[in-house]
């Protein structure tokens, strides 16, 4: 009979593990990537219908809304599937199920809690981002804080069974729903009441899909529950009360929610601040809001592109780590840790090289047509180029924190996030508020931020998992890589006039510029390959 994954892991060679942390980012990366495609792309013909002054609005509702779900749910799901991991590496599904449980009812206590603070704060939290016509935004995505919240509990009991397929194709509906669902909501909502109530049916939108992706989660569970429950309980049962679960699961979880805020937070700063600063520097708030929703709505998406791979990466990490430092084999942590931060910077290099490069082509691509002034498109594309250099600090973040939660060192990423966050309102207050530099601050006080955070994080992994900090795999090889493609690519962009036909030959060509150096020096092997293609089938 065959009961999944977990039950042989601790039997499995050594390669046939990291095939399957590979196969579990890959499932996520490529879900992860079509996600955020759909997103931007869902960005476009949302500006068409509300314009930069409505994406203003509508993103300055979700860095409130997603700070607040990640309040609420960012450090239990991983809790959970720790300790799910955990507990079915020492054969014992009779907990998993029983963790699963505690962290659902408090899962979806928090996110009530916090959908209400929402609600009835609606009129303040508008003030707060210098944007009254946002409260209505805030008033009907306050649900969606609910629904997100009990979904991530199933999600978290699911990874920790080290399958990623659910939660990918449950991010797909999200993503996709929002497509034919929260645009033509936007388009009514602009019909009735103008940019304002655009925003707003576009937010509405977004509550219902994920309604919708939660419904799919319950299914999926009620419909395997009964595989679960076929899974022998070869080792005692461990009879802790749910009281005592509960205080195992929020001791995993503050540090790890503390930890994840660091990307809300700093959205959130940005929201409160960006504007305001932005006026401090002379421009009008009309301009102001304009400039932000540039930023926030554009900019920012697709800087999401490339970071869904570091997501990928980071959620395989934790229950394959947990798993085998729950029977202390130390050797399958540093494989794993090594095989984690590879990938990091492998991902990272070439998208932060790539999108640097490409900026003024990518930000055109998407937006060229859009009712943006040829000003607006300009600020873009810088906005990218400097953008862009985070994606690798963040992916590198990422692996780091996930690594140190998968070994019970969750405090450490949480006091280094904290001090980028810090460093990160600092310098926006300056920089942003600065004549004729203005926006161009943010993703500056971004990189300081990432920065600050990863240095301290790669030391302590390298302390608490005796791996060494491998130059040579993780930064020279995909670097000279990633350098080479930047030639190709810049070469072609002086050469080249734009249009949208050539900007995909240029992104194909340095894709293929990179598979091919990767592979010569060594940093892709034959056998990363082939698992990705066995993935696919």
């Amino acid at each position: 009979m065959e009961y999944g994954i977990f039950i042989t892991e601790r039997m499995q060679p050594m390669a046939s593990k990291s095939k399957s942390i590979i196969g579990g980012m890959t499932v996520l990366g490529i879900a992860g990537i079509i996600c955020k495609l759909v997103g931007v792309l869902f960005s476009i013909p949302l500006t068409y219908v509300i314009g930069a002054q409505g994406q203003g609005i509508y993103n300055a509702v979700f860095p409130t809304y997603n700070l607040l779900l990640t309040i609420s749910s960012a450090g239990l799901p991983v809790a959970v599937s720790r300790m799910v991991s955990s507990a079915l590496a020492k054969d014992d599904p009779h907990s998993a199920k029983h963790v699963f449980r505690v962290a659902l009812l408090l899962l979806t206590t928090l996110g009530c809690l916090a959908a209400i603070i929402m609600l009835a704060g609606s009129g303040m939290l508008a003030a707060r981002v210098n944007q009254p016509d946002s409260k209505i935004g805030f008033q009907v995505i306050a649900p969606c804080v609910a629904v997100v919240c009990m979904m991530s509990a199933f999600r978290g009991f699911i990874q920790g069974q080290q399958d990623m397929v659910p939660t990918a194709i449950s991010q797909l509906i999200e993503q996709v729903g929002k497509v034919f669902l929260a645009l033509p909501m936007a388009y009514i909502g602009n019909q009735m009441g103008g940019v304002a109530m655009g925003a707003a049916g576009a937010l509405l939108g977004t509550t219902i899909v994920e309604g919708i992706a939660l419904l799919y989660m319950i299914l999926l569970y009620f419909r395997r529950r009964s595989r679960f429950d076929a899974i022998p309980q070869l080792a005692p049962e461990q009879n802790a009360s749910t009281k005592r679960i509960a205080e195992q699961l929020m001791v995993i979880a503050i540090p790890i929610t503390i930890g994840s805020c660091i990307v809300p937070l700093s959205q959130f700063i940005d929201s409160a601040m960006l504007v305001n600063r932005c006026v401090v520097s002379g421009l009008t708030h009309d301009a102001a809001v304009e400039t932000y929703g540039v930023f926030s709505g554009m900019v920012i998406r697709l800087i999401n592109i490339p970071t869904a791979l570091s997501l990928a990466v980071s959620m395989s990490l934790v229950p394959a780590i947990s798993s085998a430092w729950a029977v202390q084999d130390m050797d399958a942590v540093q494989r794993q840790t090594n095989l984690g931060l590879r990938f990091a910077f492998l991902i990272g290099l070439p998208c932060s090289v790539g999108m640097s490069v490409l900026s003024e082509q990518i930000f055109r691509f998407f937006y060229q047509d859009s009712s943006l002034s040829e000003a607006h498109l300009m600020t873009g594309s810088t906005l990218l180029m400097v953008s862009s250099l985070t994606v690798v600090l963040f992916t590198v973040v990422q692996a780091t924190s996930s690594i140190l939660q998968g070994v019970r060192k969750q405090r450490i990423p949480m006091y280094t996030l904290v001090a980028g966050v810090v460093c990160k309102i600092a310098l926006n207050y300056t920089l942003v508020g600065i004549p004729g530099f203005n926006i161009h601050g943010a993703p500056i006080s971004s990189l300081v931020c990432y920065t600050v955070s990863l240095v301290p994080n790669l030391y302590y992994v390298m302390k608490y998992t005796g791996t060494k900090f491998n130059w040579r795999d993780w930064l020279v090889r995909p670097g000279i890589a990633a350098l080479a493609m930047g030639a190709a690519v810049c070469l072609m962009t002086r050469i080249l006039p734009f249009s949208r036909l050539l900007t995909i030959v240029e992104v194909a060509v340095g894709v293929a510029v990179f598979v091919v150096t990767a592979n010569w020096t060594k940093a892709l092997t034959k056998e990363d390959l082939n698992t990705f293609r066995r993935k696919r089938k």
